[in-house]
């Protein structure tokens, strides 16, 4: 029966380590023990990828060779090692009594891969596992401002981190050029995440970057993140559906006014609407709503900053929401929930069943 693996966490800080394996394949491994503050030292036959915090070592070809090498460490980290190099490696640690691990080889092919990675609303613990799985084998990672970034250096140990900076009216680099960076890193080898906020094809861009990878013939792979379309409400207490009250939410990107028949249609569809972005186009909305039959006590949420210590959640009806929001000086970023469910954000669980029979009632009167 085989012995169950341990997960042993060692402080390195300060300690030599020797990793053996060819630079490319090695990366990573050397990139985390470089981050972790090691002393870190490299046999490898060939060198393609130097590192200046690496300190080269000359491969040996005897036993003594081994025993002299692994003496003057205090780890060996084994990742690409010759099946004739294995016994003698072996045993010249067991000799020396120097502990010995083994990890596995980083790829080596050419070109590298693009993962999109969905960084859910902003909550670290929303973070898929898979998100964690990608961060953890990346060489270089392209955030931007709403996708979780405060533990990079935990998530992905040794990567490079370049921040792409979108701010709201202000990309710090265009689309056309994070595309371009995306595909060049990728093309040199590299494995790449494009960490996003919220899910990378829920107005993220996503689409437009993976059509970029797919026509430089990069392999480009999608990790579906949580999207604060849902989670942000949630957090609220506010359910996008719910029996009786809405069976559909539609969500929409408030960046560019609505249509009058993008208004209508909305209007006609019923259910709850979910507006991201959109405080700043919230006067059109609400006045086109109305002019378009909503009825002017429809309940409206504004949740700002959610999932971060400043979220606030502020309710008014179509009537007065503009009124309201210029009044507590709503900003982005920002969720807008319109629809009966609203109701339920400043209920207790006592009071939300009277507050649903309501809601439903007012509902099947429309």
């Amino acid at each position: 029966m085989p012995n169950p693996s341990l997960d042993i966490s060692l402080d390195v800080t300060g300690r030599r380590v020797l990793v053996i394996g060819g630079s490319r394949p090695a990366r990573r491994v050397i990139a985390r023990y470089v981050a972790a503050g090691a002393v870190v030292y490299l046999a490898a036959d060939t060198y393609e990828v130097p590192n200046p915090l690496v300190r080269p070592v000359t491969w040996p070809h005897s036993p003594s060779g081994w025993r002299d090498l692994v003496s003057a460490v205090d780890l060996v980290v084994a990742v690409d090692l010759p099946a004739e190099a294995q016994p003698l490696l072996v045993a010249a640690c067991a000799e020396r009594s120097v502990w010995l691990t083994r990890e596995a080889a980083a790829p080596v092919s050419r070109p590298g891969h693009v993962t999109l990675v969905g960084g859910g609303p902003g909550d670290d613990e929303l973070l898929t596992v898979a998100a964690l799985r990608a961060l953890a084998g990346a060489d270089i990672v392209y955030y931007d401002r709403l996708g979780p970034h405060e533990r990079l250096n935990e998530w992905a140990p040794g990567a490079e981190q370049v921040n792409v900076g979108k701010h709201p009216g202000h990309h710090a680099v265009p689309q056309a050029e994070i595309e371009r960076m995306l595909v060049a890193s990728a093309l040199s080898g590299l494995t790449v995440v494009r960490l996003k906020g919220g899910d990378p094809f829920v107005f993220g861009r996503g689409g437009e970057e993976m059509a970029a990878c797919r026509a430089a013939g990069v392999p480009v792979t999608v990790i579906s993140g949580v999207t604060s379309a849902i989670a942000v409400p949630a957090l609220a207490g506010i359910p996008v559906t719910h029996r009786d009250v809405s069976r559909l939410f539609t969500v929409l990107s408030g960046h560019v006014p609505l249509s009058e028949e993008e208004l209508a249609h909305l209007v006609g569809l019923g259910g709850t609407i979910v507006v991201l972005m959109g405080v700043g186009t919230l006067p059109h909305l609400a006045s086109g709503l109305a002019r378009h039959g909503m009825r002017a006590d429809m309940p409206v949420a504004i949740i700002e900053r959610g999932f971060s210590a400043q979220q606030r959640t502020t309710v008014a009806d179509i009537d007065t929401v503009v009124t309201v929001a210029g009044e507590v000086g709503a900003r982005s970023p920002a969720v807008l929930v319109i629809g009966e469910v609203v109701r339920l954000a400043q209920c207790d669980d006592a009071a939300a069943v009277a507050v649903l029979a309501n809601a439903a009632t007012l509902s099947g009167q429309r």
